[in-house]
């Protein structure tokens, strides 16, 4: 009960922070509390600044791996909806005849035991391998060995390699030898400069693009917004298809010329947990949402996204709850949520396929429980992704 507390305790304030960074909060304690954030957020700046002054004078050296590497991220934490663009694309290169391996640092991952580490650099001679969550045939980890979003992109892109290691320069090498690999998608690696990109695809949430502007702690910001001019290609994601000509601007103030390619998700259907996929009931079509009194829980970076999808569909959301992105369920969560549920008149309880990955599917479930799929759609910079990537990566064939 005591763990249980402490953690409800430490997501109520990281929750107070978050309110904070997005103006949420009034009162003299969140100005004090902003203030102390912001003076932490001018020494993240200059850190910032001076790692990239230090890779771009060849003081620091980025390293290439003699093939096609394909850097997916943002210049905010979270909530840009990469990893269904990072899934996307690695599927398309997969089916043009790539051999792919998608690299990540594997975020919140359950770290290797120090016991174990220490073994390993006494009776070997070189570093430990990364992590294999997928070998293209097989998922080899659970989402709390390998991370969310590897395990769900494990699960999701059979033919795909999936590689966790924090040092990627590393785990690149590991693909290309292991796997024989011809092209590497290094997830959320906007940040990672050791790595030699090709290609650095920079993702933008339209409906919040840089937050307040600040960096961190202070906003959501890991390096200033000037730091568009690094992109290749800039995605605009969770577009309504309308243009946003003050966007479109600091992006070409910043990197002029760049090509913008605007996107949105777009839910597929729900999907049952506990029922085995291509059951009876293990897919349901999202009219099943209209008029239906709905729980809706996440922990994402923005649920506010992923609740809009559910009232859009028709849902009634009859209670909500928001917890911590990457926040790990325990059976007491799920039996209060299933409580809260009842207690609300609500039919089902409906989740972000994110989050699912982190539910125990095992547990008895008094109600239904669904997560929302989604996946990305191209709305304007190429006809389909499928174009997108050959404008991309193959500029000869695609015509660019």
């Amino acid at each position: 009960m005591a763990r249980l507390w402490l953690k409800k305790q430490l997501n109520a304030l990281e929750l107070y922070t978050v309110d904070v960074i997005y103006g949420r909060r009034a009162g003299a304690g969140s100005v004090v509390y902003g203030g102390f954030l912001q003076g932490l957020s001018w020494v993240f700046n200059g850190i910032t600044q001076a790692r990239l002054w230090l890779y771009r004078h060849r003081i620091f050296h980025d390293q290439p791996l003699g093939c096609l590497v394909v850097v997916v991220g943002n210049l905010t934490v979270g909530g840009t909806g990469k990893t269904p663009v990072v899934e996307k694309f690695a599927r398309a290169l997969r089916d043009r005849g790539r051999r792919v391996a998608i690299l990540s640092r594997g975020y919140k991952s359950k770290a290797v035991p120090l016991w174990k580490k220490g073994w390993y650099w006494l009776t070997h001679a070189e570093e430990p391998p990364p992590r294999i969550v997928s070998d293209g045939r097989e998922v080899l980890l659970d989402s709390e060995q390998a991370g969310d979003e590897p395990y769900m992109l494990a699960r999701n892109l059979p033919g795909v390699i999936v590689l966790v290691d924090k040092n990627r320069v590393k785990a690149g090498e590991y693909a290309i030898k292991r796997f024989g690999c011809d092209t590497l998608v290094l997830d959320d690696g906007f940040q990672y400069l050791p790595l030699k990109g090709s290609l650095n695809l920079l993702l933008v949430d339209k409906t919040n693009p840089f937050g307040n502007g600040h960096l961190l702690p202070r906003g959501v910001l890991r390096e200033p917004v000037k730091h568009l001019r690094r992109a290749s290609y800039v995605f605009l994601t969770k577009s309504n298809g309308q243009r946003d000509p003050e966007l479109e601007r600091t992006i070409a103030e910043h990197n002029p010329g760049v090509d913008i390619i605007e996107c949105a998700h777009r839910p597929q259907y729900l999907r049952r947990l506990g029922v085995a996929e291509g059951g009876a009931e293990s897919r349901v079509p999202l009219t099943f949402l209209k008029g239906r009194r709905v729980l809706a829980f996440s922990g994402i970076a923005t649920p506010e996204s992923f609740e809009k999808f559910l009232r859009d569909l028709g849902a009634l959301l009859v209670a909500r709850e928001r917890f911590l992105d990457h926040y790990r369920f325990g059976d007491e969560d799920l039996e209060e949520l299933f409580a809260l549920a009842r207690r609300e008149g609500a039919e089902c309880l409906v989740t972000t396929e994110k989050d699912a990955v982190r539910i125990n599917e095992q547990m008895a479930c008094p109600l239904p429980l669904y997560y929302l799929r989604l996946e990305i759609d191209i709305l304007r910079g190429a006809a389909d992704f499928d174009e997108a990537v050959a404008r991309i990566c193959f500029p000869t064939r695609g015509g660019r």
